[in-house]
């Protein structure tokens, strides 16, 4: 089986990459096309020369490797997709022969996250329009990340049993600190992940926003609300 975990940035994805990661029968993949957006697009990311450097840059090389078979011992590929990183043009013919699935949360948790990360953020850094756009030409379940982090173990046995793919206790924890698995990245973005051996608890009262950041949100909110109808629930 091969999953295309396909999100915006701080959707809790690195968390699901840790908990799928931390299987004995999965390879996990972080972000397989940042480095060919980087290259192809010119945006001026957080740690943009490392990301270059460390990571293939040809999205068609990219796009190959995915369709190589998973090896025997871990039978198993699970692949964490920003979905703005699929610029026209790139490849996504392989996703096809995929379990798509996609990941969500409220635009104004995200944009209170992310601008503290990286400054003045649009539409396009978060991806809600792009998701949805891949949405329509692959389908799968979908699930709200404070749905997750109100109820691990339920909300991961649910999306296992949608996938058919038998749940693992071993998802709900995994050892603080970098895995191997990581991207030159993670320096930058996964600190609070990075401290972490497990889901955080429950979120609380969606964040009030002003300015610019609270008109960010709203015109994302659409984008969600469509995803959010589809969202496998508790």
């Amino acid at each position: 089986m091969k999953i295309a975990m396909w999100s915006g940035p701080r959707n809790l994805s690195t968390a699901m990459l840790y908990a799928f990661g931390n299987r004995a029968d999965f390879t996990a993949w972080d972000e397989p096309f940042y480095a060919a957006y980087l290259a192809e697009s010119g945006v001026d990311h957080p740690m943009r020369a490392e990301v270059l450097a460390a990571h293939e840059t040809d999205p068609v090389a990219v796009a190959a490797r995915i369709s190589e078979p998973n090896p025997p011992e871990t039978p198993h590929l699970y692949m964490k997709h920003m979905a703005f990183h699929m610029l026209d043009g790139f490849p996504l013919d392989w996703a096809a022969d995929c379990v798509n699935v996609h990941l969500i949360r409220h635009p104004a948790r995200v944009v209170a996250s992310y601008a503290a990360k990286r400054e003045n953020p649009t539409l396009d850094d978060l991806g809600f329009r792009q998701q949805v756009e891949i949405y329509e030409r692959f389908p799968g379940p979908v699930i709200d990340s404070a749905d997750i982090r109100a109820d691990p173990e339920a909300m991961l046995q649910k999306l296992c049993a949608e996938i058919g793919l038998p749940f693992e206790p071993a998802m709900l924890s995994w050892p603080a600190g970098p895995k191997p698995w990581d991207g030159a990245w993670a320096p930058h973005w996964y600190g609070a992940v990075h401290r972490s051996s497990g889901f955080a608890g429950p979120e609380g009262e969606v964040p009030e926003l002003g300015g610019s950041a609270a008109d960010l949100a709203e015109e994302a909110l659409p984008y969600f609300r469509e995803l959010s109808e589809r969202r496998l629930s508790l």
